[in-house]
């Protein structure tokens, strides 16, 4: 039961994410807020790998690279596009653009590494794609052809893009390394890319005006959000499997709409609620276990 509890813990933070990430957005640079973010992460982690591991995390020189790539998709582009997106986008609405990333690793991975691509995916991502296009466009996918999306919209669907690329390439190089040591060096790797744009961007004139509201949103993205919620979820991949734990991340976008309504009085469209379910159900649909 406890694990259970975890990994709803988990997906919880992380749905929480969307919130606090929306309002730090708000009094904060981007790159700033990625920084500030991931300086507190990377400290987290370390200590975490430290005790895990009794001693200091050491990465092979032969995986510097692959693990610096890591960093340049999953810390600098993603949080990048993370934090400018969510200064003009609601949190809920964003959740539920990046819920179709599994879709798109999912037909990325059919494409480029050869993973079989089955009806039961090419149903569930043409579902899910339809899902994300009814909440981009508020309801009239057709809108899209005419109007364009903003460049918030643009913004989160490079996150989509970011954490594609992330999730391709860390799931070879974590065939090699630990996971845990994985990210744990992706993000010290991630966060020194963003330390040149955060100081270009008026890190510091940021870092004076930031209120107590803007360090605890900080220290709960770094430290709950990304340390607690990884180690958690690790725990409950350990103990049930990776099929079983990653149902729960279906969770994400439904804390975050409920969160965004409740502590940030975003309005709960019908076309969320339409396009929110068709995503999540394509995504149920594309990473089902086989019946074979």
């Amino acid at each position: 039961m406890l694990v259970y509890a975890k990994l709803v813990g988990s997906v919880f933070f992380w749905g929480a994410t969307w919130i606090s990430g929306r309002v730090l957005a708000q009094d904060m640079g981007p790159f700033s807020a990625a920084l500030l973010r991931f300086v507190t992460a990377s400290i987290f982690l370390f200590l975490w790998s430290w005790h895990a591991g009794h001693g200091f995390p050491r990465l092979p020189k032969k995986e510097i690279l692959p693990v610096a790539f890591l960093g340049l998709t999953g810390i600098f582009l993603y949080n990048a596009f993370f934090f400018t997106g969510l200064q003009t986008v609601p949190a809920g609405r964003a959740a539920l653009i990046i819920a179709s990333v599994p879709v798109v690793i999912g037909v990325m991975s059919a494409l480029f590494l050869g993973d079989k691509l089955t009806t039961a995916k090419i149903l569930g991502t043409l579902l899910s794609l339809s899902g994300a296009a009814i909440v981009l466009s508020g309801g009239n996918p057709l809108d899209l052809f005419h109007g364009g999306l903003s460049r918030g919209d643009l913004m989160i669907l490079g996150c989509v893009g970011a954490w594609t690329a992330y999730s391709l390439a860390g799931s070879r190089v974590m065939r090699r390394l630990d996971p845990l040591l994985t990210v744990t060096w992706s993000c010290l790797l991630g966060t020194l890319m963003l330390i040149g744009p955060a100081l270009a961007h008026g890190l510091l004139a940021d870092i004076g005006r930031a209120g107590l509201v803007d360090w605890g949103n900080i220290l709960f993205l770094g430290v709950i959000a990304t340390g607690v919620a990884f180690t958690w979820y690790y725990a409950g991949i350990k103990a049930i499997g990776p099929a079983r734990a990653g149902i729960f991340i279906n969770l994400v976008p439904v804390f975050a709409i409920t969160m965004g309504y409740v502590i940030l009085d975003e309005p709960v469209t019908s076309s969320l609620i339409t396009g929110g379910a068709m995503v999540i159900s394509g995504v149920w649909l594309t990473n089902r276990p086989s019946s074979s």
